[in-house]
């Protein structure tokens, strides 16, 4: 479970989040708001990307960056902005080597995720001559061999296609860790058990997707 305890975020003054005061089990939880809305910031939360000025987070009692990032995964919008290494197994090997793994444990967990998504063919390619659905499966790959108990997901197939977003979505449907998605397709958050409406810096609705999406929709018609 991972805790927000009167999480507050200030940047040059400004009030992004005001006192988020939540506890997330549930498997699948989505978050939606319009843009500018903290959502992004908030996600960013999970895994110590941004840090609260007021207040903590927690997974299961554990807090700080370092703990956070060690068991929660991100995903974002542009897998460019995640790829750093110019072949595919490099690229995988990246945060295993801080892990301190031999170099036969990190070979078998790249293997394990690539044999899992049928994406062998792509260990020793450039990671520049990837497609989009590709580099975007590549950066999944490269969250899952870390093993994270909790993954966070930032509008990860704005930049696909039909094909390619519902070949990651049904890779993400398949993970047994706890998923996080942020993300304005809000048919993507179909069978979510929660989803999080953020405005204005706060959780102004939290509940089953149904009630909350209808609430978001119905807000933008006026």
């Amino acid at each position: 479970m991972i805790r927000f305890r009167e999480v507050s975020v200030k940047k040059d003054g400004q009030a992004i989040l005001t006192e988020i005061d939540l506890s997330l089990s549930e498997r699948r939880i989505g978050i939606i708001g319009r843009n500018g809305s903290g959502k992004s910031t908030f996600a960013r939360l999970f895994n110590g990307l941004e840090t609260p000025t007021n207040g903590s987070v927690t997974l299961n009692g554990q807090g700080g960056s370092k703990a956070l990032r060690r068991h929660v995964g991100f995903v974002f919008q542009n897998p460019d902005n995640q790829i750093v290494y110019p072949i595919v197994h490099e690229d995988l090997e990246f945060g295993l080597k801080n892990l301190g793994l031999g170099k036969d444990e990190m070979r078998a967990r790249i293997d394990t995720v690539l044999r899992r998504f049928q994406l062998e063919h792509l260990r020793d390619r450039l990671t520049h001559q990837l497609s989009g659905g590709e580099k975007q499966m590549i950066a999944l790959a490269g969250v899952l061999v870390m093993r994270p108990r909790l993954i966070v997901l930032d509008e990860p197939t704005t930049l696909l296609d039909l094909w390619n977003k519902r070949r990651f979505m049904a890779a993400i449907h398949e993970l047994e860790q706890q998923i996080v998605l942020v993300s304005h397709d809000l048919d993507l958050l179909d069978g979510f058990d929660r989803v999080l409406h953020i405005d204005g810096g706060q959780v102004v609705a939290d509940g089953l997707p149904d009630p909350v999406i209808a609430g978001y929709t119905a807000g933008a018609q006026c």
